[in-house]
């Protein structure tokens, strides 16, 4: 396995811009997705959707990591708008497990909670069920990084956790104004 550092100088998104590249003096809110299938995962990209502006305004460069191929993610992004963020397909999950995300456990994947919560996202707010394409165990997590550092991170509890982008976006260390 790879360490984060090793990580972001390896993977690249669709510009061939590495992440430790894209982070380099900037902030960037790096959005490490679940299957494209998965009713939670079509709900973040609607949230983000609706953040875009506040994420922008606050100068922090979205980055988007899926399991799908760079084909089938410009598509499904490109659904939600978010098709001209930075997007890394990263399929053998080798940059999820560098980033310490790991496979779900039943609970985090299928409690009643997480079934309340996906049918209310599917059914009543339209988020709907896709094909799984991936690993449908993935947990997923959501982090800050500034100069191929971590400088802060939501690592889901279930599956179901619906982290507030913005919020995110704002924890910066003393010091830093993400300009």
């Amino acid at each position: 396995m790879s360490s984060v550092t090793e990580a972001n100088q390896e993977f690249r998104d669709q510009h061939g811009e590495s992440i430790a590249e894209l982070s380099r003096g900037q902030d960037c809110l790096i959005v490490f997705l679940r299957h494209s299938g998965c009713t939670f995962c079509r709900e973040a990209l609607d949230d983000l959707r609706k953040q875009r502006a506040a994420i922008e305004a606050q100068h922090v460069r979205p980055i988007l990591v899926h399991m799908g191929d760079e084909a089938s993610g410009k598509i499904f992004f490109a659904a939600y708008g978010l098709d001209d963020w930075s997007r890394i397909s990263d399929p053998e999950l080798k940059l999820y497990r560098a980033y310490g995300l790991e496979r779900g456990r039943v609970a985090q994947l299928s409690s009643p909670f997480v079934w309340w919560r996906g049918f209310k996202a599917a059914i009543l707010q339209g988020h709907a069920f896709g094909a799984p394409r991936g690993d449908i165990r993935q947990m997923p997590g959501t982090f800050l990084v500034r100069d191929g550092r971590i400088i802060a991170a939501h690592r889901y509890a279930t599956a179901a956790d619906r982290p507030d982008y913005c919020d995110l976006a704002k924890r910066r260390p003393a010091g830093t104004t993400g300009d």
